[in-house]
């Protein structure tokens, strides 16, 4: 498989979540990672801000804008959702996920979780870094 045999891929598959399809699918759309100057803009640049509508007083932010290439959307989505429901392993990534969840609804988890974690995919490419789970939150004895 490709995605075994290749340096870059193995570590994007190191993130919980992504596998190698999403792995395959990210390289193949990002190609050179420097092309960005923060990776913020990566999540933008696959599509994956909220569409806004604003005439007058009315402002209105809906849906994902569906910009860039609907492959690595589709993909980063589909992590996203494995990350939150599918996986046990705990990281702060999840937490802050689930914490989204509560508040604004699964569905836009997702999308959040997914613009994050294009971000952190690239920053994990470009400076050729392991996935950090985080500290798990440790018991308070008192």
């Amino acid at each position: 498989m490709i995605a075994r045999q290749e340096q870059v891929c193995r570590r994007l598959m190191s993130v919980p979540g992504v596998g190698p399809i999403t792995a395959l699918a990210f390289r193949a759309t990002i190609d050179q990672p420097d092309r960005f100057r923060r990776s913020r803009d990566v999540g933008a640049h696959l599509g994956l801000t909220p569409a806004r509508y604003q005439s007058g007083e009315t402002d209105i932010q809906g849906k994902v804008s569906r910009c860039g290439d609907e492959l690595a959307r589709t993909a980063l989505y589909e992590a996203a959702h494995s990350l939150l429901v599918l996986s046990k392993k705990w990281s702060s990534l999840r937490a802050w996920g689930m914490n989204v969840a509560k508040r604004r609804g699964m569905a836009r988890a997702r999308v959040a979780v997914a613009r994050k974690l294009a971000g952190i995919l690239h920053r994990m490419w470009s400076d050729a870094t392991e996935f950090r789970f985080g500290k798990a939150p440790g018991r308070v004895s008192a």
